[in-house]
């Protein structure tokens, strides 16, 4: 069997894995289950991974692991990669850096590396140690061939022939400096919006709820920003947000909240505040943990024109029938397989580098 079929069913294996575990973890009777050798690791690994990184709550893990499940299928990789030659890639060692804002950010590029018959040389992120290792280890336990496929390191990198880097703006220039001589895609800081005409329907603004609070707002694809009309009225969009309100449950969303409005009160900010999100006007993009920045707008076509100058700094725009490529609202971690950061296709990367 050629390594696509094998790296092919080895991943419709950890989708189907994936789809029974999150069913089986979130059941009545999930103790019955436990004795299942890598359910009980998972969930080890999820409650292990949450005491390393408080943002990794179980939720968030359990959502993150079934998007993988429900992305995972036979049909859905074989649709993705149907538009690529996998016989051009010439078989290299492409060095791996990895954020880790939210859980499993960094496997969507280990996947586009393992199935075009890639070796890959892993540096994690400190925030996310956990998740990534536990599935490869799965993936070597059903399938040998990824035994020499996937390793993970601490030390400098070395003995690579291309580089996919994720970080922030700064580390980006280090990157570039370093690894500039070698192939590479270099990510940097990006933040996501919506943009609101006024004429949304409760259900839409509660489904982009989600997109503003799923993964406690710390993913390039959570919108940390709206843009609104002018003279919008704001209450609309905070009752919307009222099914949320248990987020403030968490210690320490909660305890950014709490900083923040104090940050903002003191320098005498203008803020709106519901009791578990603040929103300030403000022209850039980043806002804060439990913030989110609102810009107002007269003009729709104007907006176009400023977020197409812009669009080195954002990753989604969540709208209803405002661009071509926006995302539906409720929508923005649901990203599909041909779904690339940044915009760059990370499988036509990989196959037109030697």
């Amino acid at each position: 069997m050629s390594y696509h079929n094998l790296t092919i069913k080895a991943f419709v294996k950890l989708g189907e894995f994936l789809r029974t575990f999150c069913e089986f973890i979130t059941s009545d009777n999930y103790s019955e289950n436990i004795n299942d050798e890598w359910n009980g690791l998972f969930k080890a690994e999820i409650e292990m991974a949450q005491h390393y990184n408080g943002w990794f709550s179980e939720e968030n893990c359990i959502y993150a692991f079934q998007e993988w499940g429900n992305l995972l299928k036979k049909e859905n990789l074989e649709n993705w990669l149907k538009n690529y030659d996998l016989t051009k890639n010439k078989e290299k060692v492409v060095a791996l850096i990895m954020a880790g804002n939210i859980p499993l950010v960094g496997f969507h590029d280990l996947l586009c590396v393992l199935v075009t018959g890639n070796k890959a040389l892993v540096k994690l992120s400190s925030n996310d140690q956990k998740l990534i290792p536990l599935i490869i280890n799965y993936l070597k336990d059903i399938e040998p061939y990824f035994e020499e496929r996937v390793i993970f390191t601490k030390e400098k990198l070395e003995h690579y022939d291309a580089v996919i880097a994720t970080g922030s703006n700064n580390t980006a220039r280090y990157f570039e400096y370093y690894f500039g001589k070698k192939p590479h895609i270099i990510r940097k800081n990006r933040n996501s919006v919506a943009v609101l005409k006024g004429n949304e329907s409760r259900e839409e603004l509660t489904a982009l709820g989600e997109d503003i609070f799923r993964y406690f707002g710390l993913g390039c694809r959570s919108v940390s920003k709206i843009f609104i009309p002018t003279n919008y009225d704001i209450d609309t969009f905070f009752n919307a947000m009222f099914p949320y309100n248990d987020i403030i449950n968490h210690n320490k969303y909660a305890n950014n909240y709490d900083y923040n409005k104090a940050v903002y009160l003191m320098s005498e900010y203008k803020i709106l505040d519901n009791g578990f999100l603040i929103l300030k006007e403000e022209e850039s993009y980043g806002s804060p943990i439990a913030s989110l920045f609102y810009e107002y707008y007269d003009n729709l076509e104007d907006l176009k024109s400023k977020l197409k100058g812009e669009e080195d700094k954002i990753q989604c725009i969540v709208s209803s029938d405002f661009i071509d490529d926006e995302i539906s609202f409720g929508q923005t971690q649901k990203p599909s397989l041909n779904d690339y950061a940044d915009g760059i296709d990370t499988v036509n990367f990989l196959l037109r580098t030697s």
